[in-house]
């Protein structure tokens, strides 16, 4: 294995890219289509890669998906550089859910759920 590169159901593919660009400094890769009112993305903030597809395209690839809610039974677990800034970044542009604070395993993170529910976990080594 080489790379984990996740797929997320979202119902607006345009409003979700807004989000991640405006609010976390990710940067779009690649939309499908090319112009107009996108059904696919693919965003990347330094490492880290993220694909967004609009729900009837997705479940018409995967119909088991159809029944589930967005956001899943999942978080996902991202480490940053400087975490402290990114959370003064976000702190009041975003849904926080667990405020920036020192974890048992000696990390400085924080938590926040995006436009879609998805939760993000933020980290950086403590210092």
């Amino acid at each position: 294995m080489k790379q984990l590169t996740p797929n997320l159901m979202v119902d607006d593919v345009k409003e979700t890219l807004r989000f991640y660009r405006e609010v976390l400094g990710f940067s779009p890769l690649m939309t499908v289509p090319d112009e107009g009112t996108p059904v696919w993305a693919m965003v990347a903030c330094g490492e880290v890669q993220l694909m967004f597809q609009e729900r009837a395209s997705i479940v018409a690839e995967y119909p088991k998906l159809d029944s589930l809610a967005l956001g899943g039974a999942l978080t996902f677990y991202i480490k940053v550089d400087d975490v402290a800034g990114l959370y003064a970044r976000v702190k009041d542009r975003a849904t926080i859910l667990r405020p920036l604070h020192r974890t048992f395993y000696d990390a400085d993170e924080f938590a926040l759920e995006d436009c879609n529910g998805f939760i993000l976990t933020f980290a950086a080594d403590a210092m």
